[in-house]
């Protein structure tokens, strides 16, 4: 994902105004520089550790220092952990990278404010200088994405892995893997330590992207490195690009942007949650963030029309990137209270790699339109339209029938002969239940009896009497059948 070529209109707003206040805001972010994907476990590394925690920096002067952007009533120094939701999936690189962001948004209050006084007057200073502990809730979208090299493999959802799949028999994808066989054959002796020959084609663009661009990044040396010249590397990118898009998102088969549809779930339900709580008098639920992976960008982008903007945003966002929505509104905001719901607007920033204060996220219009900022009320329109909220709307989409879908699933009916429902008289003519019962058990018995007998004549067997050991009490006796 690139960039160049910003939207003029767009590019010359600040991002606040001043008649304006800001309410809330919720995170999206991709973690930092990390190990490649085809040599797992992936771990963050110490440049993509510098990475999330300068991006937490510039997100803590913007919301909690800076005047002009601070969200209204959020804690500056000390954590409210009432007003801060934090969530990633359970990935080694992403709940690290999770934790670095922290440390940058809320970083150690020192000696003076990082004491607390006992009743017995004794003082106790917060270790390691007023490290602020902030718990990483677990998200299920994305567990341990960051060691799969397909963009499904992260997913439970059925439909999702199938819609993927039908990218695999395009002719988008067909006609690229077989254009470009002569491009990733070159590429062999670059990454052959890792990948067979046979592997290096188009299907398994990203993965070979990947390790090349972490290579890059991080080792002097690279095998046939004459062959990595500025155009082939980039042209290994915009494949991957191509790739990963085609299996995240497709406009007439959209079930593969599962992972999107719940981010617009989550990000809905946590937005509201800011409203009805400053509703309420409340001052949480101020600030979301969430890490994950770039296939939930890439669905995102798709679902919102965001390509309609920029067709960047059809490609893989860089280590680090963050996008934003931000609640606020020009009205008045009451002293303990909160804005009308129709004075409510919604924009969307995104930043393509770390965000700083000398390289701002840009706004973008959502779901097609042209307008930097809509009210709460379109915004949520337009997220529902995609956004999965429920567990049973998940599995329903999903197709899936069991574990916790199990109560969800359609209910089956066993096909059986009707019975004529009779009364305990009859009409006279027919047997009454209680008479036919009895008829069938003496059937039954005389069908056993009949065929022990025919055993006992055919088999050379015999009825034998089962003692019961000596001192066992009351002897109990039991017909068995024993072979003569």
């Amino acid at each position: 994902m690139h960039f160049n070529t910003l939207l003029p209109l767009l590019s010359l707003l600040s991002f606040t105004e001043a008649a304006e206040t800001l309410l809330g805001a919720y995170i999206f972010h991709r973690h930092g520089d990390r190990t490649p994907k085809s040599l797992p476990p992936a771990n963050l590394t110490s440049l993509g550790y510098d990475q999330v925690f300068s991006s937490g920096q510039y997100y803590r002067s913007r919301y909690l220092t800076n005047s002009s952007s601070k969200i209204h009533g959020l804690n500056a120094d000390i954590v409210k952990l009432s007003q801060l939701a934090v969530t990633a999936p359970v990935d080694n690189v992403l709940q690290n990278s999770a934790m670095g962001f922290l440390q940058g948004l809320y970083p150690p209050v020192g000696e003076t404010i990082g004491v607390q006084t006992l009743a017995n007057g004794s003082s106790i200073q917060t270790p390691l200088n007023g490290y602020q502990l902030i718990p990483v809730n677990t998200v299920s979208t994305g567990a341990g994405s960051e060691d799969n090299g397909w963009l499904q493999d992260a997913s439970t959802c059925e439909n999702a892995k199938l819609s993927s799949n039908n990218f695999f028999t395009s002719n988008e994808y067909t006609n690229l893997l077989s254009g470009t066989k002569d491009f990733y054959s070159q590429l062999v002796p670059v990454v052959n330590g890792t990948f067979a020959a046979s592997d290096v084609t188009f299907k398994n663009a990203y993965v070979v992207y990947d390790l090349i661009n972490v290579a890059e990044i991080h080792n002097a040396s690279i095998p046939s490195n004459s062959t990595l010249t500025p155009s082939t590397l980039f042209k290994t990118r915009t494949l991957a690009d191509t790739h990963e898009w085609g299996l995240a998102y497709n406009a007439s088969d959209n079930m593969r942007a599962i992972s999107g549809m719940q981010l617009a779930g989550e990000i809905l339900i946590y937005m509201n949650s800011t409203i009805t709580s400053g509703t309420a008098g409340s001052s949480a639920n101020k600030l979301g963030i969430q890490f994950g992976a770039y296939a939930s960008f890439l669905s995102f982008f798709g679902l919102a029309d965001l390509p309609a903007a920029n067709s960047d945003f059809m490609g893989i966002p860089d280590y680090a990137s963050s996008m934003v929505f931000e609640l606020f509104t020009e009205a008045a905001v009451p002293s303990g209270g909160f804005p009308a719901t129709s004075d409510l607007q919604v924009r969307f920033l995104f930043h393509n790699g770390t965000a700083s204060n000398s390289s701002e996220p840009v706004v973008y219009p959502l779901f097609g339109g042209s307008d930097p900022a809509i009210s709460w009320n379109d915004f949520a329109n337009g997220m529902n339209k995609f956004a999965v909220s429920t567990t049973q709307d998940w599995c329903t989409k999903c197709g899936n029938t069991t574990g916790s879908c199990a109560a969800y699933a359609p209910a089956t009916t066993a096909s059986a002969t009707p019975v004529p429902n009779k009364s305990g008289g009859g009409d006279g003519h027919g047997i009454s239940p209680a008479v036919g019962g009895v008829i069938g058990a003496m059937v039954t018995l005389a069908v056993i009896l009949g065929t022990i007998a025919a055993a006992m004549l055919i088999g050379g067997l015999r009825v034998v009497s089962k003692k019961t050991p000596a001192g066992a009490g009351v002897a109990s006796q039991s017909v068995g059948v024993e072979k003569a």
